[in-house]
This record gives C-alpha cells, structure tokens and sequence, in this order.
C-alpha cells in the first residue's frame, strides 16, 4: 500500500511539471504572436494645406495597421504646378518607393527630405513610432539649406579676410624685421642713438619714431647747450644729440630740446610720458616727441623733444609783429591742435582717446619754422576716457595758470559729470591766446606793445584777483572797435567773443573753430603776405639762434 502510494505521487508530480512547462511555453508563444505592428497614417493621394514651410499634419483620418514586421511609416509631399498634395503609407524599407531607398526611417519623427529629378517639387519622410507620419517637418531640411547658402556666400569673404590678415600680418613682420635690421646697422656703423633716428618731415629735425619710449636700455649720449626755458615743474634746455663720429662734429649732432624734471616732479615728468606715449597724439600741431629717459644718476628725468628754434608764442609775440597771413597760420595751426587734442577720432578714422591739454597760454605753445603752432607741456593733460569716474575727474583739481583759468574752473563748478567740459575750459583758453595774436598784427592799425590778457593785473595773477575780475566783474579783454575794419579779424573776432563766453556750453569747439580758419583762406590769399617785422635787433637774434 505504502508503495503504491509513493508511484502515486511520483506520477502526479510529473503531470504538474509538465502541465506547467506547457502553460509557459504557450504564454511566451502567445506574446510572440501578440506583438502590435506599427500603426501609420494610410491615405492616397489628396490635396493639403503644407506649404512646405515649417511643420505641418498630413490631416489623414485612417490610420491603418501595416501588414509586415518590417513596415515603417511614410509621408510624400508634392507641389506640381502649385497643386499640393500628400499621402501617407505603410512601406517595407528594405524595397524601393518611388525608385527611392528609404535611408531616415529610425527616426521618431518624419522629417521631409527635398529628392530632384521627380518630375516636381517631391518631399519624402519615414519613421518608425506610431502614426508618425502624421506630422511631418521642413524646418530641419529647409535650416539645413539655409545654412548650406550662407556657408556658401560666406566662404568667399571668409577667404578674403584670411587673404587681408595673413597679407598685414606679413607686412607688420616684414617692418619689424626691416627696423630692426636698421638698428642693428646703425649700431655697426653708428652711435644707439642714430639707430632709432628716421625724417620727419613735420620737425625741424630729424627725429625718432614718434612716442616710441624704448629705444635702449642704454642712455643717449646728450650734451646740454643752453637753457631756453623754465617753468613751475621743469626746466627746458638746447641740446646735442650724438649721431656718430665724424670728420666734422657739426655734422656728427642733432639739435634737440630736454626738458629736465627734479625728482620731485616725477609726477609731471610721468603724466607727460604718458600723454606722449599715445601714438594717436601725433600731429603737425603738437610738439614731435622723441623718447623718455629716467637719469638716476643725476636724480633727473628727461623728456627729449624736437627742438624749435623760434621758441614759445609768447616770446615771439614780444619781439615780432605779425601779418595778417601770419595770424592766418598761427590761430588757425593753433585751433587745429587743440581739435585733434579734443577729438576722439584720428586723422585716418581711428578711435583715439580724447586730451584736454589743462593749461593752455601763450608759452606752452612753441612756433615752428614755417609760423605754425604746436601744443607742448602736457604735464597737467587729462586723458578723457569713458572710464573715469566722477572722483577721478573731481581728484584732477583746479589746475592751470589762473590767468588763463575759465570761469568755472575759477570758480570750481565744473561740470565732472561731462568730460566736454574740460574742453570747453580748453576753448576758453585757447581763445585768449588768439586775442594775444591779433594784439601785434599789423592789419588792425597801430600795433601796441605786447601785453598779455588782462595786462592791468599783475604779473603772475592768483586765482583770487582773475575771479573778482572774471566772475565779479564779467571782464574780457578789450576788443577795440579799429580791430574789426579788417574782414578777416572781424571773424576771428567775433568767434573770440563765442570761446570766452561766461556760459561753458555756448562756447565753440575748437574743431569748429578750425574750420573757420579753414573758410578764410580766400581772405589770406588777397591779403598781402608780407614777412613779420622784426622788431629786436639783429645780433640779438644771431645770439639767441647759437
């Protein structure tokens, strides 16, 4: 019995297993045959609203379960003749459509493809999710196209710009290469100084390359003539600069000018450096910079300048009366520096940052030899950058020579907010010194000694004295009424009257200033362009010019 019941279990154990061996095998069989194919959209050919623009429904309302495994969903767009369509299908991808091999069909989206050669404007797209083909896309293939003609338009210019680049980066190595080769030859055949010495043109000597600060580590071989002028920072001296030896020592010096700073006026001497450092500062009406050195030994620091022998404005006005061609070039020389100072543009178009130069008068204005003027003492300039903030400008102080001083600068209301003021305290000055131009030309009748302005007051005036005559009493220098007989003066006159106005923001601007000087040329060419008489005598003259 006990046997009998042991077979019993054995046997029913073995129908349990296979019972249940047949009920996984039939569930997995069930899930294979159970397995959805992919459902599109399934219309023929109908008419559509896509444009072939953007993105857009096929607006098929059958969607349809497609009979192989393999089967993706497709979309096809025509325009032919402006007649749109679309129709939507199921197809196989491993067999052709159309003549055409569906390459994109693992997409999730239907992203149409332009195919030539169809006959007509001809858009396909395939994908594999369900009812994919429902919404199809033009955006990414149309970009695409978008992309591909500017990268075509562009290449061109692209190229171009390579060319030009390639083409100044090039020349600047060749320049440099150049100069450096001369400054080697100059070091073989010539002092370090020579090395560095080009023409130029607009100096009444040769030069260096303009606000080029390191020419050597070594000193150049200076020897000081003369003192020919001193101020409240500096002392300014003739000197020689050695070329290289020669049979005639003559020839073997430059004539240049030092201007010596004490230790103690390092600041001047470093706030003038650096105004001249600025390339964009060169012009033919502001002083030829040539280098800058710093002599520790003699606790010394040198500016070193063109030299201009007929010296400063003032001193020239003292000893000479002046035509009214003469005026003509000194006033209108003089404007076109202050504007080029005042500007923020170079020249050539180039951005420069603008200078307001902060003590404008007669002695720090130098006259060249063909009776042109140009700026020099820039050791109180203001660099105008956007930068600055109200402190920094409000830290510049009130600085200048009081005579010269606007009434706001005077009175210490100038406008920080705007850097056009310190122009405008510019034109102010600069205004004075053409008043001192017109006072010793012979056009306006009987030309008095030279006096400065407001020639009442005492030599050097405090800034006290120059307000009660200024601000209290609104006074101007004189402006007789023979000065105006003559055409020309009556101009510059009359813009005189403009750039010392009481009121910063009424004044001219010195560019404006310019061209006026510029619209007179007609008057200088029926003038008679008689020299300037000289009024010292000869052998002073002969001494001053050793």
């Amino acid at each position: 019995m006990v046997r009998f019941s042991m077979e019993l279990l054995r046997f029913s154990a073995f129908w349990c297993g296979a019972i249940l061996f047949s009920s996984v095998q039939l569930e997995e069989a069930g899930a294979i045959i159970m397995k959805p194919k992919v459902l599109c959209k399934f219309c023929d050919v109908r008419e559509t609203s896509c444009t072939g623009k953007g993105s857009c429904k096929a607006a098929c309302d059958i969607t349809s379960i497609c009979l192989n495994d393999e089967d993706v969903c497709v979309s096809i767009w025509r325009n032919t003749d402006d007649n749109l369509t679309i129709d939507t299908v199921c197809h196989n991808p491993s067999q052709k459509l159309h003549g055409l091999v569906l390459e994109d069909y693992n997409n999730s989206k239907c992203e149409m493809k332009e195919i030539k050669g169809m006959g007509s404007l001809f858009f396909i797209c395939s994908c594999s999710e369900d009812e994919c083909n429902e919404h199809v896309f033009f955006n990414s293939y149309m970009d695409s196209q978008v992309v591909a003609v500017i990268l075509v338009s562009l290449v061109p210019l692209l190229v171009m710009a390579v060319v030009v680049i390639s083409s100044f980066y090039c020349y600047r190595v060749y320049r440099q290469r150049q100069a450096s080769s001369k400054r080697k030859r100059g070091r073989r055949g010539f002092s370090d100084a020579h090395a560095i010495m080009i023409d130029d043109e607009g100096s009444d000597s040769n030069s260096t390359h303009a606000n080029n600060l390191n020419h050597n580590t070594e000193l150049l071989p200076i020897e000081l003539d003369v003192q020919v002028g001193k101020g409240r920072f500096a002392e300014v001296y003739k000197a020689k600069l050695k070329q290289g030896s020669s049979g005639s020592e003559e020839q073997g010096f430059e004539t240049v000018a030092i201007k010596i700073f004490q230790y103690e006026e390092y600041a001047s001497w470093k706030n003038e450096k650096e105004i001249f450092s600025d390339a964009d500062l060169r012009h033919d009406n502001v002083l030829h910079f040539l280098t800058a050195e710093d002599r520790k030994a003699l606790r010394q620091c040198w500016l070193i300048t063109a030299y201009q022998p007929r010296g400063n404005l003032q001193e020239f006005l003292i000893h000479h009366i002046v035509s009214w061609h003469d005026l003509w070039q000194l006033g209108g020389s003089l404007a076109r520096g202050v504007a080029h100072l005042h500007s923020d543009h170079t020249t050539c178009g180039r951005y420069k940052v603008p200078i307001a130069h902060r003590d404008i008068k007669s002695s720090n204005i130098l006259v060249k030899s063909d009776l042109t003027c140009c700026l020099c003492d820039f050791g109180l300039a203001l660099r105008l950058d956007n930068a600055l903030s109200v402190d920094e400008l409000a830290n510049s102080g009130q600085v200048g020579t009081a005579r010269y001083m606007a009434p706001e600068v005077l009175e210490s209301r100038i406008n920080l907010e705007s850097i056009e003021s310190f122009k405008q305290a510019d034109v102010y000055s600069m205004a004075l010194v053409l008043w001192e131009i017109i006072s010793r030309c012979n056009a306006i009748g009987e030309v008095k000694e030279y006096k400065p302005p407001f020639g009442n007051l005492r030599e050097h005036p405090c800034v006290e004295s120059m307000k009660d005559s200024i601000l209290r009493d609104r006074g101007r220098p004189e402006i007789p009424d023979s000065w105006i007989n003559h055409t020309g003066i009556q101009m510059v006159c009359a813009s005189i009257d403009e750039c010392w106005d009481h009121d910063p923001e009424a004044r001219l601007t010195a560019q404006c200033v310019a061209e006026r000087f510029g619209d007179m040329e007609y008057l200088d060419k029926l003038s008679d362009r008689s020299d300037s008489e000289e009024k010292i005598p000869e052998e002073i003259l002969m001494v001053d010019e050793k």
